[in-house]
C-alpha cells in the first residue's frame, strides 16, 4: 500500500495526532534581551491595513514587523559568526525540516535549577534507555519552561547577575556538534543556549557549535510534554526569507495515537 494514503487515513481517523508545539505570535510573546550594547530584536507588532471598512470593504488585514528570531523560531547556520559561509534560511533543503524526534526530559532538574545544564551523559542515559538519537532526526530538550512564557520577565528569569535559564552545557554543545546525527537542537527557552552562557568557554556554544556544523536550532518550542520520548515525527516550516538568519516558524509533531 502506498505510504502518504495511509499516513492520510491515520490523520483523519485520529490514529495519528497533529501536536502544535509553536507559541501563538503576539506583542506579548517574550523576546531575547540582551546586553545593553547590542542591537535589540523586535517584538511582534501588527498594524491594521482595513477591516471590512473604507480602507478597505470586503476585507481584513494587517502588516506586521517582527525579528527573525522572535517566538517560535529557527536558527539557520548564518546566524552564528562559526556559520557566517553556511546556508541562510531559505536555503535550508526542505527534507532536512522534516524529521524523527527524541524527546528527552529533564524539567524536574531545571525546575530544582533554573541554571541547569544538559551533558553527554544525560543523553547517554537515554539512549541506553530508548535506543540511539535518530539519524537526520531532532534532540527536543524539555524543561518545562513553556510554562513561563506568559510573563517576559518569568521567561528571561533575570536578575543583577543576568538570566537564568536552562541549557546546555560547551562539552554537550560539542558532542552534538561533532558526534550526534541529528540535524538540530529544539528548547523551550528563548534561545537553544543557556542563560548563562555568555559567560561560559566559548560564550554561547551551542550557538557556536550547532551553527558552525551546519545544524539548526528550534526555540521557544510548546507542548513538548505531550510527546512520547521516541516515535515522534517533526515539521518545521520558517519562512524562506532570502539571506535570513532565522525565521519565526510553525512546528508540529506528527504522534501516533493507540
Amino acid at each position: 500500500m502506498p505510504v502518504l494514503p495511509e499516513l492520510a487515513a491515520a490523520l483523519a481517523g485520529g490514529r495519528i495526532e497533529v501536536v502544535d508545539l509553536t507559541a501563538p505570535l503576539s506583542s506579548g510573546t517574550p523576546v531575547i534581551a540582551l546586553p545593553e550594547q547590542f542591537a535589540q530584536t523586535a517584538r511582534f507588532e501588527l498594524t491594521e491595513l482595513s477591516r471590512y471598512d473604507d480602507r478597505g470593504p470586503a476585507w481584513y488585514w494587517n502588516d506586521i514587523r517582527t525579528g527573525e528570531h522572535t517566538g517560535t523560531h529557527l536558527d539557520a547556520p548564518n546566524h552564528w559568526v562559526t556559520g557566517r559561509d553556511g546556508e541562510d534560511v531559505a536555503s535550508i533543503a526542505p527534507a532536512r525540516l522534516v524529521g524523527p524526534a527524541a524527546v528527552l526530559d529533564l524539567s524536574a532538574e531545571a525546575a530544582a535549577d533554573p541554571d541547569f545544564l544538559l551533558e553527554v551523559d544525560h543523553v547517554r542515559a537515554w539512549e541506553a534507555e530508548h535506543g540511539p538519537l535518530p539519524e537526520g532526526g531532532w534532540l527536543l530538550y524539555r524543561t518545562g519552561w513553556d510554562a513561563r512564557s506568559d510573563s517576559q520577565e518569568r521567561f528571561v528569569n533575570a536578575d543583577e547577575s543576568g538570566p537564568h535559564t536552562p541549557g546546555v552545557s560547551p562539552a554537550c554543545a560539542r558532542w552534538l556538534a561533532e558526534e550526534a546525527p541529528v540535524v538540530g537542537l529544539g528548547v523551550e527557552t528563548v534561545g537553544t543556549d543557556a542563560g548563562a552562557a555568555g559567560g561560559f568557554d566559548p560564550p554561547f556554544p551551542c550557538h557556536a557549535a550547532l551553527m558552525g556544523s551546519g545544524r539548526y536550532g528550534l526555540t521557544q518550542l510548546r507542548n513538548l510534554a505531550l510527546l512520547p520520548p521516541t516515535g515522534a515525527v517533526l515539521v518545521a516550516a520558517p519562512l524562506p526569507i532570502v539571506g535570513g538568519s532565522g525565521s519565526p516558524a510553525r512546528v508540529l509533531a506528527l504522534v501516533e495515537r493507540g
